[in-house]
């Protein structure tokens, strides 16, 4: 059996952006890829400050598109200037983005509507994202009946 990732405390915005970019990143590649490539990836997004990538510009993303310290993806390097806009926007409502995240009823319906507001979040990358940032998730085995 594969080993737990590790857990982390979030102390802000950029802490959920920069395991939430993880998960999209990890989509369809090797994991050992991206653990390789991370501390690129923490300079190349600027620490995952949520309101910097949420400024990022076209240009900025053609820029990263050729950045040798990150995996070049233009959709998921958007997906993450997308994702930083909607942490943002979800912030800035009563409760705050944390507030959002704790305010659905299930799981099931959490998943949904994460999968509705970011990109590149699928069933498994939404379980990875929240287990990390230390949010309930159910056992693994409840999710494979």
């Amino acid at each position: 059996m594969p080993e737990a990732p590790q857990q982390i405390t979030p102390t802000g915005l950029a802490d959920y952006l920069e395991i939430m970019t993880k998960a999209a990143f990890q989509s369809g590649i090797s994991w050992r890829v991206i653990e390789a490539k991370w501390d690129g990836f923490r300079e190349a997004f600027e620490g995952f400050d949520p309101h910097a990538v949420a400024e990022l510009a076209p240009d900025d993303v053609d820029r990263l598109v050729t950045d040798t310290r990150i995996v070049r993806n233009r959709r998921k390097i958007e997906a993450t200037v997308h994702n930083a806009d909607t942490m943002l926007r979800l912030d800035a409502g009563e409760g705050g983005f944390v507030g959002w995240l704790r305010s659905f009823e299930s799981y099931d319906e959490l998943v949904e509507a994460i999968r509705k507001e970011f990109k590149f979040m699928g069933p498994t990358g939404i379980y990875y994202w929240l287990y990390v940032v230390g949010e309930e998730v159910p056992d693994d085995h409840e999710l494979h009946r």
